[in-house]
C-alpha cells in the first residue's frame, strides 16, 4: 500500500509541476496577447491618422481645384463664353429640377461668385436674374412633361420640374404662359 502511495505522490507531484508549467505558459501568453493588442492599437491609430490625413488632402485638393476653376471662370472676360459654359453644365445634369437648386448653387456649379453670376445675367440674358433663369428652365420642363405625359397629375409635374410646391408652379406658370397648367395640357393634348 505504501508503494501506491509513493506512486500517487509521484503522480501528484508531476501534475503539480505540469500545472505550474501551464500557469507560467498562460501568463506568458497573456503578456504576449497584451503586447499584440497594444501593437494593434498603435497600428490602428496610425491607420486612422493616415485615413484622416488622406481625407484632408482630398478635401484640400477639391477646394484647390474648385478655386482654380472659379478663378478661371471669373477671369473669363467674354460673357458669351461664360453663358455657354453655364448652359452646358446646367443642361448636362438638370440640377435645376432639384427644389433647393438656386442662384448660389448655380454660381458654384460654374465656379463663379454670386456677384459675377448676377452681373452676367444682367448683361447677357432676358431673365435679368439667375433665379428667373432657373424658373424658366423649370417652366420649360413643366411644359414638356404636360405634353409628353398627360397622365401625370399636376403635383407630379411640379415635383419633377423642381418646384417646391404645386401652388408656386401654378402661379409661375400662369404669370409666364397666361394660362394654368391644366389649361395648357388640355390645349396641347386636344389633337391627340
Amino acid at each position: 500500500m505504501k508503494t501506491k502511495t509513493l506512486k500517487e505522490e509521484e503522480d501528484v507531484r508531476l501534475l503539480k509541476e505540469q500545472n505550474a508549467a501551464l500557469r507560467e505558459e498562460v501568463e506568458r501568453l497573456k503578456d504576449e496577447i497584451i503586447r499584440l493588442v497594444s501593437r494593434n492599437l498603435d497600428i490602428t491609430e496610425r491607420l486612422e491618422e493616415d485615413v484622416e490625413l488622406r481625407r484632408r488632402v482630398e478635401v484640400a485638393r477639391e477646394i484647390f481645384e474648385n478655386n482654380l476653376e472659379r478663378q478661371r471662370n471669373a477671369d473669363l472676360l467674354d460673357d458669351g463664353q461664360l453663358m455657354a459654359l453655364l448652359e452646358l453644365r446646367i443642361e448636362a445634369d438638370r440640377s435645376y429640377c432639384q427644389p433647393d437648386f438656386d442662384a448660389a448653387a448655380l454660381a458654384e456649379k460654374i465656379g463663379v461668385s454670386k456677384e459675377r453670376l448676377n452681373q452676367l445675367f444682367r448683361k447677357q440674358t432676358i431673365y435679368r436674374t439667375p433665379d428667373g433663369y432657373i424658373d424658366n428652365l423649370r417652366l420649360l420642363t413643366c411644359m414638356r412633361l404636360l405634353r409628353e405625359h398627360p397622365q401625370y397629375n399636376i403635383a407630379v409635374v411640379a415635383e419633377e420640374a423642381g418646384f417646391s410646391n404645386v401652388r408656386t408652379m401654378q402661379r409661375r406658370f400662369q404669370d409666364a404662359i397666361g394660362m394654368t397648367p391644366v389649361e395648357y395640357r388640355l390645349m396641347v393634348t386636344r389633337d391627340l
